[in-house]
């Protein structure tokens, strides 16, 4: 066996999923077995044998990949409990493996991944959607590009004509349950370090984090970053629909309509919720130049 032959068969041995008890697997999905793979380049010791030398890597490899994951959910991991949520991120992994020099965007599929399998979440799903879909924006307005703000001159210049860029930073939620407020509990309460997989780490078991009762409510967020901070600002509906409208390309004079179309507000709420929408987003820098625009200018 070459050298390239080693590296390429202990990749792909160390790389296979394991069993829902978080072990190495018996056989290949062709029936092979891992032992007598391990054997043939794996010498054993007095203490461990080849397939027992092997599985320590493909273990940690495996809670390498689960902890990454469980240090942007560590919400989810509350809600689901460490037992449940560990099974759910083995199984997304599975399902979508690390395919990237990055571990950044490891976790990135999981929301849609647990709206498919409810499964994992029994009546709680529609809740845990959420949790993990704020969560994901929170790692996507964390580190997502930082655009040049629009200057005052330009923001002054804004007709019903004009179209506005909006932050790469800057994610949009529409949520069933007021899951900022749960998010937040869980920051203030459970750090980072006591809140990882316990699959990841295998820490004693703990008493698990009390969340406080959350009820059915719509909620409109925008999650963004400001000063190397992310923070999450609740919004109204028409301020949602009229930033999603502007997001998507539309002039100013068309998302105003489309945020308005179906309102119950009066002429003067309207006003006032356009007037706050647009102070609100310049004050806070959501408002930039389309990125073509703002390479000219570069150059």
């Amino acid at each position: 066996m070459t050298l390239l032959e080693l590296q390429r068969r202990m990749a792909e041995d160390v790389r296979r999923p394991l069993t829902a008890d978080f072990e190495m697997r018996d056989t290949t999905d062709d029936g092979a077995s891992v032992g007598a793979i391990a054997a043939s380049y794996i010498s054993s010791n007095d203490r461990l044998s080849s397939f027992e030398r092997l599985e320590i890597y493909n273990r940690q490899y495996w809670f390498r990949l689960i902890s990454a994951v469980s240090e942007d959910f560590p919400t989810l991991n509350a809600l689901l409990g460490a037992k449940r949520f560990d099974l759910l991120i083995l199984a997304y992994l599975n399902e979508h493996p690390s395919t990237s020099w990055t571990l950044r965007d490891l976790g990135a599929k999981l929301p849609q991944f647990l709206e498919a399998h409810p499964d994992f979440t029994g009546r709680r799903h529609r809740l845990a959607v959420d949790v993990a879909r704020l969560e994901w924006a929170y790692v996507d307005a964390f580190d997502r590009k930082h655009r040049t703000p629009l200057a005052t001159e330009e923001a002054q210049a804004i007709g019903p004509e004009s179209k506005l860029s909006l932050q790469p930073h800057l994610q949009l939620l529409e949520l069933n349950y007021p899951v900022d407020y749960l998010v937040l509990t869980v920051k203030k309460h459970a750090p980072e370090s006591e809140i990882v997989s316990n699959a990841a780490n295998r820490r004693e078991s703990k008493a698990r984090l009390k969340l406080p009762p959350m009820r059915q409510e719509r909620v409109w967020l925008a999650v963004h970053r400001f000063d190397d901070s992310v923070y999450y600002r609740r919004i109204n509906l028409e301020a949602f629909l009229l930033l999603s409208a502007l997001r998507s390309g539309a002039s100013v004079f068309e998302a105003v309509t489309r945020a308005f179309e179906k309102t119950k507000l009066n002429a003067e709420e309207q006003a006032n919720v356009l007037r706050e929408s647009f102070a609100h987003a310049s004050e806070l820098g959501w408002f930039c130049l389309p990125e073509a625009e703002e390479d000219s200018k570069v150059l």
